[in-house]
């Protein structure tokens, strides 16, 4: 099995592959054989049941994180509000220090929508794919997206809620997503207009926050709502084509998250918390084809997994650094 291959048709929308008795390297099938012994499988037991006993939350990557996202977003609006200029505009497009940068998914829809190359937009498109490039594809996420980061405490009462009965997880098809960047993209071309950016949370979150342009954050609060209660995190796993478009770049950045088999005690704590958990899929005892394989290119570093294993079994790895040092 081409784990590339099967890292973009999950990004697509496909369900994780079960892999077949061929897939596995000699290595990761002798550490599946020896977790199936009955003395691992004693000592695996013990060791969650230990870990369940002296269970503490870790928010170590999360502490870096929320403010990150809080302080990006922050620069924004200072640079406006006390007309600083040295950053203007927004997310979808903005210029810094005078130097253009572009959301990739809005340079497409731009693009589209006007039938031409502007240069600027080339410049801006280049230098944020390259940024985003190297500090892991899909961190924009995670790291940046203010939608997101309202999303995430949404989730926070929705797992509460959910504890109580109040609030159920339905499941869709994370296919949406690929139809939903097919349609936008075509709306664009046969429009003439940027269609998505009307809809689109992240945009209109952003411009709230630096402009105080409430109009359209009322369908924000009603996509959290839905969130809130029904489907958990449902803008961010299966309707977001900017996303999908930053899990393109992730699936050949340097910077992963790196999963080492042997750590591995498959008690699922990583899924619970991940934010996109079918890239987890490979954690399942019996699934990973290699003994230390990447996280797949939809993972959006957001470290979650990272602070919930208790063997350090996840962890970011920098392609090739490793090797160096």
């Amino acid at each position: 099995m081409n784990l590339f291959v099967e890292s973009l048709r999950q990004v697509l929308g496909a369900a994780p592959r079960r892999p077949g008795k061929d897939d596995y390297s000699p290595a990761a099938r002798k550490a599946h054989d020896l977790k199936k012994t009955p003395e691992e499988r004693e000592r695996r037991r013990k060791l969650i049941e230990e870990e369940k006993a002296n269970l503490k939350p870790n928010y170590s990557w999360r502490k870096w994180r929320w403010p990150t996202i809080v302080i990006v977003n922050l620069i924004f609006v200072i640079s406006y509000h006390f007309d600083v200029q040295l950053v203007e505009g927004a997310l979808t497009a903005s210029r810094v220090i005078g130097f253009h940068f572009a959301d990739l998914n809005s340079a497409l829809q731009v693009t589209l929508a006007f039938k031409e190359m502007l240069i600027n937009l080339v410049i801006g498109t280049v230098t944020v794919a390259v940024l985003w490039w190297l500090v892991g594809g899909r961190s924009f996420c995670a790291w940046t997206c203010p939608y997101h980061l309202l999303s995430e405490w949404v989730e926070i009462l929705h797992l509460k809620l959910a504890a109580k009965g109040w609030a159920r997880d339905y499941q869709l098809d994370r296919r949406l997503r690929t139809v939903l960047y097919v349609v936008f993209a075509l709306l664009a071309f046969v429009t003439g207009y940027m269609v998505f950016e009307w809809i689109s949370p992240v945009g209109i979150t952003s411009r709230a926050i630096i402009y105080g342009t409430m109009a359209g954050m009322a369908w924000v609060g009603v996509l959290l709502l839905i969130e809130l209660f029904f489907i958990r995190r449902m803008w961010c796993r299966y309707m977001c084509p900017i996303g999908m478009t930053y899990s393109f770049i992730g699936s050949v950045s340097p910077t992963v998250v790196h999963y080492d088999l042997e750590k591995c005690l498959h008690e699922g704590e990583c899924r619970a918390v991940c934010l996109v958990p079918h890239v987890l899929d490979v954690t399942i005892k019996g699934r990973a084809t290699r003994d230390k394989l990447d996280i797949g290119a939809d993972c959006t570093r957001c470290a979650m997994c990272i602070e919930a294993c208790p063997t350090g079994a996840l962890s970011f790895r920098i392609k090739g650094l490793d090797k160096l040092l």
